[in-house]
Order: C-alpha cells, then structure tokens, then sequence
C-alpha cells in the first residue's frame, strides 16, 4: 500500500492526507457503535481532486468509504476493522459556489454545512428549508446521499424533493457534470435521484444545486397536549384543514421521551410537560403575521373545543420558539446520556399510526416488562423514531447485546404488516443491511444490485453498506 499513499500523497500534498495518528474522529461513527481502522483520510479540495483519489483507488483496488460529517446513525460512513478501506472526507470542500436568486436556486459543494447553507441563502433574502437536529455539523453532500429529512418534510419535502441537480464522481474516476437549475429536463433516466439516497455506494457527490424560496413573513410555534395518538392525528387533520400549506412542521413526543429529557437535561423548561402526547406545531405564512397569529389561535381553539387538545402554549417570540424546538431536538441526545439504545426510523401511512403504536408497545411490555418506548418523530409526514430503552436498571450494552434482535423483529414485522418502512430518513448502512436484504422485496433487491454492479463492478464505494 505505500506505493498508492505515496501517490495519494503526491497528489493531495500532506494537508490532504492523513495517515497514522489519532483518526478517531472518521474512524467512529457518532453513535459509538462501530469503531474502525482506515487505512487514510483522504482530505481532497475539489472535484479533480476527488476524481483523482478515486482513479488511484480504483487502479490499487482500495475501497472506500466517502464521509460527510459522520453524524449518520446507521453506520455508514466509518471503516470497518481492516485496515484497508480509505476515508474520503469531503470536510474542505466547502466553496458556495453561487446563488441564482431569479431562478431561486443556489450551488454549494457538498462539505458544506447544512447551518452554513441556510445561512448563505438567508444572507440572499432566500430560505434553504432542509432542517434537521445535526445541522449544525452534517453536511449537504451527507443530507443527500441519505436523503435527508428532518423537521419541514411536511411542507418542503426531503432533501430529494429539493434538489436540482448534482456533480458525481464515479467509481473509476470520471465526473458527471449534472448540475442544473432546470426545473424540467426531460432527456432521459433521472440520473439525480439514482444518487440521492445511496449513501455513497453508487458515486461521490461533490456538489449540488439546490431550490431556494421565499422566506415567511411570520412562522409561529405552539405545543399542544393531546390525551392519545387518535387526538394528535385528528389535530393534524385539523391543521391541514384550517392552515393548508403554512404549515410547516407537526412533531409528537410521547411522555416517555419528554420524561427522558426533564431527567436527563433538566435545565431545559418543559411547558406542557406531563401529557401523555406532546405535538410541536409550526406555521410558516406568507401573508402577515397577523393572519399566521389568528389562524394558529383558532386551530387551537377548535382542537380545545373539539376535545383533541387538552392545553396548548403560543411561543411569544423567537427565543421561546427556539425553546420549544430545542426541547423536540434534545431527545436524541438524552437517549445518548442515557445509555446505548435500539432505534427504529420508521415511516407509516398517518392513519396507521396510533395502532402501530398501541400493539407495538404493548407486544414490547409483555416481551421485557420495565421496557422504556421512547417515542417521537415527524408525524405531519408519518415517520417515527420509535425508540427502545433498557428497563430501569439493567445495563444498556448488556440490553442491546441480548435484546436488539427480538425487539427489532417485533416493531419490523409491525411495520411491514401495515405497509411501513424499516427506514424513513436515516438511511441503511450497515446497521439495517441485513434486515434490508429479509425485507425488500426480491425484485427491487435484484434491481438495485443489478445497478450498483453496474456502476461500481468491482465493488469499491462504501461496500458492505446498503446492498
């Protein structure tokens, strides 16, 4: 291999290349579930530079596994064990590489990070909508090779739904210059939207453009307690009814995953804490922030007088706003305080959901008694991170060592029964290959192995993840 590092060397210079030392930063993923070995990090500048790295790869036969800001959760940016498999960071790509207000659109490289796009676009009078709990330390080119979600699906769709066009480097080396402001290119496959999503086993993306829109003159948030399930989707009914496309998010919060944070994060104000469902609603309004004040005071005024809402909360400003999201953004880091746990980003029809969740938990007591569901999640858009933590007192390695197998048959096998996901806006990676592969059906299986033999033969890009 000395030979390839001296190339890649030469080829990067030693700011781009780091070998030996403490890499634990790319070799473990932010879960601290896998921890690995690289061979390097390769730290290329630009596009050339990238297809240069994987042109020496693909001569060498090194495989790689191509990283954004490794706060994925599925495990499918870090090495495995070997030794033998380069980490190519995209870190120090991070040029903007234009806006183009009057098509409302922008082009940034894809180390960027996703807090730093927003506010490049908010800088231009535009908003960048794609918002998630890791923005401040993900990256673009990360969001789309996982098809990122986040808080504002509802309204502005995924990362997938948001982009316009991408440049890819190939397995071999070769660059795919496909970035586009079009909103209509009707010349063939839709090459886009065979990379979104495939978490860099099919090509290295290195940069994107992306749609732009409009800022809202007001966005107004609110929580509201709802005594069940049934009560937080009738009030998602009602929301769409009375605020249409304003708004913007609808999340839920079990009292488990609220209970959980007020533990663990206890200097964090909780309003509404204590109810058995907590919703965080959103509205975006373009018309003033008068008419967005009225229409969310009567939406929860009906929710009261319809029996759906027990008690509800209007942040006043943005500093409360910003509490109340910070609460919602805080639970995945109190399950990390917490201890290791199994988690499930899964995706349900709306209506499917309060049965999904009253059989699912009480399949989960009546397996281990003490069980912890730690429940919340996009609900406007149906996906959940249904959550498992040990009972009180048992170890939470020794609980997911023994346990993570039987729990994740029963809440998959629930899923799949009505129509669901195994996988809503984290991705595959390693961690759900295998439950991947026992799920999906044969032919889209057949079908995506036949494309990833076709545009990496010799299986060089982020293998053993996914497919």
């Amino acid at each position: 291999m000395s030979d390839f590092l001296d190339a890649l060397r030469e080829r990067l210079g030693e700011a781009g290349l780091l070998v030996g030392g403490d890499l634990a930063a790319y070799e473990n993923d932010w879960r601290k579930r896998y921890a690995g070995k690289a061979l390097a990090v390769a730290r290329p500048a630009s596009t050339e530079e990238v297809a240069a790295v994987l042109r020496l790869c693909h001569d060498h036969r090194v495989a790689v596994v191509p990283q954004g800001g490794n706060t994925g959760l599925v495990g499918g940016s870090t090495p495995d064990d070997s030794g033998r498999q380069l980490v190519l960071s995209l870190a120090r790509m991070k040029r903007l590489r234009g806006i183009d207000v009057a098509n409302a659109s922008m082009t940034v490289e894809a180390g960027c990070v996703l807090a730093e796009v927003q506010a490049a676009a908010a800088q231009a009078g535009l908003l960048f909508p794609l918002s998630l709990a890791a923005e401040g330390s993900c990256t673009l080119g990360g969001n789309l090779a996982t098809n990122a979600g986040g808080t504002q699906v509802l309204r502005y769709g995924n990362a997938r739904e948001l982009c316009l066009g991408l440049e890819v480097v190939t397995a071999s080396g070769e660059v795919w210059h496909g970035l586009s402001g079009l909103r209509k290119d009707n010349t063939g496959y839709d090459l886009r939207d065979l990379f979104i999503g495939s978490e860099g086993t099919l090509g290295v993306i290195t940069a994107a453009t992306m749609k732009l829109y409009p800022p809202p003159k007001d966005r107004l948030t609110a929580l509201a307690a709802c005594a069940s399930l049934d009560d937080a989707v009738a009030l998602l009914g009602l929301a769409r009814e009375r605020a249409g496309d304003a708004l913007t998010g609808f999340e839920v919060m079990n009292r488990a995953s609220l209970a959980l944070v007020a533990r663990e994060l206890p200097q964090l104000a909780q309003p509404l804490a204590g109810a058995e469902w907590t919703v965080l609603l959103e509205l975006s309004d373009a018309e003033s922030a008068e008419h967005a004040r009225g229409v969310f005071e009567g939406l929860l005024e009906a929710g009261l007088e319809r029996g759906n809402v027990q008690d509800a909360a209007i942040a006043q400003n943005i500093q409360q706003a910003k509490a109340f999201w910070h609460v919602r953004e805080s639970i995945p880091l109190a399950q990390a305080q917490a201890g290791l746990n199994i988690k499930h980003d899964i995706s349900l029809p709306v209506s499917a959901i309060p049965g999904f969740v009253a059989e699912t938990d009480a399949a989960l007591a009546l397996y281990l008694p003490g069980i912890e569901v730690i429940d919340f999640g996009h609900l406007g858009d149906g996906n959940l991170h249904y959550n498992v933590q040990a009972p009180v007192g048992v170890d939470p390695a020794s609980f997911l060592s023994t346990h993570e197998a039987a729990i994740n048959e029963r809440v998959y096998d629930a899923v799949q029964q009505r129509g669901g996901s195994i996988s809503a806006e984290h991705g595959i990676g390693r961690l759900k290959r295998d439950e991947l592969a026992a799920r999906k059906d044969p032919t889209a299986l057949a079908l995506m192995r036949a494309i990833k033999r076709a545009l990496d033969p010799l299986d060089l890009l982020n293998p053993g993840r996914l497919v």
